[in-house]
């Protein structure tokens, strides 16, 4: 009786494919991950700034009420665990014009740990926008939230 052979080919991976595989996701992770860095300090500038930004209709509505000495939970503020402000924090606006500050710590990302982000109202009921990078270590200008300079 005649023997069949069969001819088994490569099974698995060459060592070479599988260092072009490591090679491929090495240079794809150094890019994607300073990229995502910079997402989620931007989102967090941003959603700290919303927090704060909530706080200006209280303003208004107690400022027609005459009162212009507040406790940021007299506006309303409940905390956050992107900022270092509490409750307790005071918002003072007499003559009708103040400010609303939020330092950027806590939970935040190390590098906007420091920044500042200030809403100032004017005696003629504007609101403007400044955030200061502090002693932020990482800050890029692109963090800044549409509105604010």
């Amino acid at each position: 009786m005649q023997e069949i052979k069969m001819n088994h080919g490569q099974k698995g991976f060459t060592l070479i494919e599988l260092m072009i595989v490591v090679a491929i996701i090495g240079i794809l992770a150094a890019i994607a991950i300073p990229q995502y860095q910079d997402y989620t300090a931007r989102t967090q500038v941003n959603r700290a700034y919303s927090e704060l930004s909530s706080l200006r209709t209280a303003v208004e509505e107690r400022l027609t009420r005459g009162i212009t000495t507040n406790t940021y939970a007299d506006l309303g503020f409940t905390g956050s665990n992107l900022t270092t402000e509490t409750s307790a924090s005071n918002a003072n606006f007499a003559g009708g014009t103040g400010s609303l500050v939020a330092t950027l710590g806590q939970n935040a990302g190390a590098g906007i740990t420091g920044a500042t982000i200030t809403l100032t109202r004017a005696a003629n009921g504007g609101w403007t926008c400044v955030v200061a990078q502090g002693s932020a270590t990482a800050w890029k200008s692109s963090y800044i939230p549409a509105g604010c300079n």
